[in-house]
């Protein structure tokens, strides 16, 4: 019985350690601009609305604010560069927080992806 606990223990110990950190960013998606204005259409085609998140009702309050942020940010940016997208337009920004957790669970990020000449 005590064995199956620790085994529990230590599960849930690393999955609570895994949802302290943000969502990493594709190397090759990191040079995406992430602007809080559209950008101009005579020099810009949108290619498609995006989403981005972190968190959960489970791993929400192991993670910290900054972290939910970021982390919906750099998927922003890797769902943009699978577009083609070099410009992400963040049209909304919202925190949700679970039914008696002890704060922000989740961050989702709306945004408009779009390919800007340089």
């Amino acid at each position: 019985m005590e064995r199956s606990f620790r085994l529990v223990f230590c599960i849930f110990s690393v999955l609570a350690l895994y949802g302290c950190a943000a969502k990493e960013t594709i190397p090759a998606a990191m040079n995406i601009e992430l602007v809080n204005e559209p950008p101009d259409s005579s020099k810009c085609q949108f290619l498609a609305e995006i989403v981005g998140s972190q968190g959960n009702w489970f791993t929400g309050d192991f993670t910290s604010n900054k972290n939910l942020v970021v982390g919906a940010r750099n998927e922003l940016r890797n769902e943009a560069y699978k577009l083609g997208a070099n410009v992400v337009y963040i049209q909304d920004m919202k925190n949700t927080n679970a039914y008696g957790s002890l704060g922000t669970t989740n961050t989702t990020a709306v945004g408009k992806a779009y390919r800007c000449d340089r």
